[in-house]
């Protein structure tokens, strides 16, 4: 019996070690892990007029990771330049990670918008932009609207009438009395829906409206028709490589000659190159990838920034320090806007 026993104890202590094990390894935490993603060729993204790029050589849009963080994730990635811990706060602010995704494939359309034009405009190409309506980045918590509409939904009408912009939807709906009843007709994943609320005061203000946050949906259309998708990849920061993709595409010019080229950063319709996060993981993402040119936005450092963030260091610089802490021979080049960009392109395939 004393043997039994015995047995019977090492083998509750050998599933009591397991157990404990298998939590340090696989127990969500509250936290995420922000780590070194992928670089894509952005050709397999992009088609115009039907057709993906044949050219010889990969403009790459590169990526993070986000993973939630388990014990032994988190206590691995210390003291790794490369991975950063965020709580969910940090990383969603008040959004669930579903809602959070879904934003970032917004932010993902959004750049794809602002590509075609920064691009056609450059190739003095024609394109339209097309008013969806107004896209739902919030709903509050206090909103009528709050259980009937969602983030990613798009308002086309409210009370039948039809705006161009959000700040003529804004100024409708002052007009309306804030005791009263508001229908509101919206997409939601392609398909028609209509809700009615009433409006509620709005945070910190006199006024009343929806309780959303909100901004504008487009859709650019180009001539000859291009067409990006992404897939799952969400966020603004392909914004710079896409554009450069679509005009080589529509200007017919041999930008790549060949090269392996990296980069990220937000486009502006007018071409301006915008800051992104988690610049060193792109860097490393397209070192591994084998890219020689990296494409760093050399977003200005205003009084204004560093006023509320004295320690604030503009994209190209966080570059350069993580290239120099990989010992990388990959050339990090500082871009404003999409000019700098293209003419760096052009005058270094000379000498290629």
């Amino acid at each position: 019996m004393l043997k039994f026993n015995k047995t019977r104890n090492k083998v509750l202590s050998a599933i009591f070690i397991i157990i404990v094990v298998a939590a340090f390894f696989l127990t969500p935490t509250g936290y995420y892990l922000e780590v070194p993603g992928t670089a894509e060729d952005t050709s397999q993204f992009v088609k115009v007029d039907g057709k993906h790029d044949k050219k010889k050589g990969n403009l790459l849009l590169t990526t993070v990771g986000i993973i939630q963080g388990t014990p032994f994730t988190l206590l691995k990635s210390l003291g790794n330049n490369f991975e950063t811990i965020y709580s969910q706060k940090d990383l969603m602010g008040d959004e669930n990670s579903q809602q959070y995704f879904k934003v970032q494939q917004y932010y993902m359309k959004s750049a794809q918008n602002s590509a075609v034009q920064a691009a056609y405009s450059k190739a003095d190409k024609p394109f339209t932009k097309k008013y969806l309506g107004v896209y739902v980045m919030d709903v509050m918590s206090n909103s009528d609207f709050k259980k009937k509409l969602e983030i990613g939904d798009t308002i086309t009408s409210i009370n039948g009438y039809h705006f161009n912009n959000a700040d003529q939807f804004i100024k409708y709906v002052r007009k309306q009395d804030k005791h009263s009843t508001v229908k509101i007709s919206f997409l939601r994943d392609g398909k028609k829906k209509m809700a009615s609320g009433k409006l509620v005061r709005l945070a910190d203000t006199k006024r009343f409206g929806l309780g959303i946050t909100l901004t504008d949906d487009t859709e650019a259309e180009g001539n000859p028709p291009t067409k990006i998708d992404a897939g799952q990849i969400g966020g603004p920061s392909a914004g710079l490589m896409f554009t450069i993709q679509v005009y080589s595409q529509v200007a017919n010019k041999d930008l790549k000659a060949g090269r392996t080229i990296a980069g990220t950063g937000t486009i502006a319709p007018d071409g301006t190159v915008g800051p992104i996060g988690g610049i060193e993981k792109k860097i490393y993402a397209a070192s591994e990838e084998g890219a020689t040119i990296f494409f760093a936005p050399d977003d200005p450092v205003t009084k204004e920034i560093k006023k509320y963030e004295p320690g604030y260091v503009n994209n190209y610089h966080l570059a350069l320090r993580a290239a120099k802490k990989l010992h990388t021979k990959m050339k990090i080049v500082p871009v404003k806007n999409l000019n700098d960009a293209i003419n760096y392109l052009e005058k270094t395939k000379q000498s290629k």
